[in-house]
């Protein structure tokens, strides 16, 4: 099969499954022959090559390990997303005409998370601060 974007992952995943060997070849490495313009001409074409042994597969890795790549990749791009989330809130708080950031270093501390709380329930009785 060719490996062109990630057209090729669930395909080859359920072939995988099956236990039926499959080589994925990258598309640069078949080059483009004029006057094959379908995919049925193409896919000859590989087929072709393949009988001729002059075809070698990209290395793919074992499925364990692709699932926990995935699952690094989503849990990095949340961390990302948290980040953009925690620098977008003191613009928010100044647009409000609150300026915790000369009030607390880490606007993601404890104590800044308890001012927040109490804005927000309309408390401004500093004895119930902390309880």
């Amino acid at each position: 099969m060719e490996a062109t974007g990630s057209y090729w992952k669930p395909i080859y995943n359920l072939l995988e499954m099956e236990g039926i060997p499959t080589l994925v070849v990258n598309a640069q490495h078949i080059k483009a022959v004029p006057g094959r313009k379908t995919d049925v001409k193409d896919s000859e074409w590989i087929a072709d090559l393949l009988r001729h042994g002059l075809l070698n597969g990209s290395f793919i890795l074992k499925r364990e390990q692709r699932e926990l790549k995935e699952l690094v990749r989503y849990r990095r791009s949340m961390v990302a997303e948290r980040a953009r989330e925690l620098n977008h809130i003191p613009k928010v708080l100044e647009g409000a005409n609150i300026k915790l950031g000369s009030v607390v270093s880490d606007i993601d501390g404890t104590s800044s998370r308890r001012m927040l709380d109490m804005l927000i329930a309309g408390c401004t009785d500093r004895s119930s601060y902390g309880r």
